[in-house]
């Protein structure tokens, strides 16, 4: 059996391991031999600051390091104030970097500034030196004569890292281009004007100033393609005279709707009329028997009116039957 005193020295051995594994974990001292072999001091008491602090030493240490080799003079304290803000200490380091490379006047204020905004500011110093290409969809314009046409255009655009906090994306850029397009192509007379020189379209949008308040300064704007669209003069036209037509055929009918009810109501006269006429012949034999009884007639003047009566109705009968015999022998022929 082992005796007290190895048993001890195992103890002490397992703790002084637990111990010295606590340590190296909550103090990086790799990471502090790392910086000191690189030039960069920083003492083992600021790391275990971050440590306490909850910034991780190599999100800081790493970047201060590659910013010293690179020749920037930039301060632990600016580093980890700007992680703790939630920015990317990485990116920003390596846009300074190449900013600086690049000979592109940018502190590391107006860096941590457009990190912290939301872009990329790698990518805006990158776009500073190598310009982006935007290609707009098919933006279609009519001209004055009624054709409709479409014009495609790429947008050669450089990053201004003065104006990327506040100003507008790309987006902006090509809503601006897209509206230079409809006006200059609407502006044309004639849509052959626009087809025989498109540059016209890129140099009247050019001219405008559209890269104002922008992110971005438009270094050039090239018209890709131009196709020829719709007559909208001829469709817009066309409808105007199915409307026209529309309103005529409601006024005709309106109007016709009108006559029917006007003969209608001549109608109504009439018949009103023919009872009147009725109403008064039925009124004849009272007034007769009414002179006959009062004297005013006698009977041999009723006898020769009805006389007259009968004649009378003999010859309308006469001239029908002349008439009939008439188209009869008209039909014969």
């Amino acid at each position: 059996m082992l005796g007290l005193g190895t048993i001890g020295l195992i103890i002490v051995a397992f703790l002084v391991i637990v111990a010295l594994s606590v340590f190296f974990t909550f103090v990086p001292v790799t990471l502090w031999i790392s910086a000191l072999a690189a030039g960069v001091k920083v003492s083992i008491f600021t790391l275990i600051g971050m440590r306490l602090r909850r910034v991780i030493p190599s999100r800081i240490v790493n970047p201060l390091i590659k910013a010293h080799k690179a020749g920037l003079e930039v301060g632990i304290n600016q580093l980890e104030s700007h992680y703790l803000a939630g920015g990317n200490v990485d990116r920003v380091v390596n846009a300074l970097i190449a900013a600086h490379r690049a000979n592109i006047p940018l502190t590391f204020e107006r860096a941590a500034a457009i990190d912290l905004a939301g872009r990329d500011v790698l990518e805006a110093v990158s776009m500073s030196v190598n310009p982006k290409v935007i290609e707009t969809p098919f933006i279609a314009g009519v001209a004055m004569n009624g054709i409709e046409v479409k014009a495609k255009s790429r947008i050669t655009v450089r990053a201004n890292i003065d104006r990327l906090v506040g100003g507008a994306g790309e987006e902006t850029i090509v809503a601006r281009v897209g509206e230079g397009i409809v006006s200059t192509i609407g502006s044309s007379k004639h849509h052959t004007v626009v087809l025989e020189n498109p540059d016209m379209i890129s140099q009247t949008v050019l001219s405008k100033g559209l890269d104002a308040g922008t992110a971005f300064e438009i270094l050039s704007i090239d018209i890709a393609d131009v196709d020829i669209g719709k007559n909208i003069g001829a469709e817009l036209q066309t409808e105007q005279a199915e409307a026209d037509k529309n309103i005529a055929q409601a006024k005709a009918e309106e109007r016709r709707a009108m006559a029917v009810a006007s003969e209608q109501e001549m109608r109504a006269k009439v018949g009103e009329m023919r009872a009147k006429v009725v109403e008064a012949e039925a009124e004849v034999p009272l007034a007769m028997a009414e002179a006959l009884r009062s004297g005013n007639i006698g009977i041999m003047d009723y006898v020769n009116y009805k006389n007259i009566q009968a004649d009378t109705s003999m010859r309308e009968t006469l001239g029908k039957m002349g008439k009939e015999q008439d188209k009869r022998t008209d039909g014969q022929k």
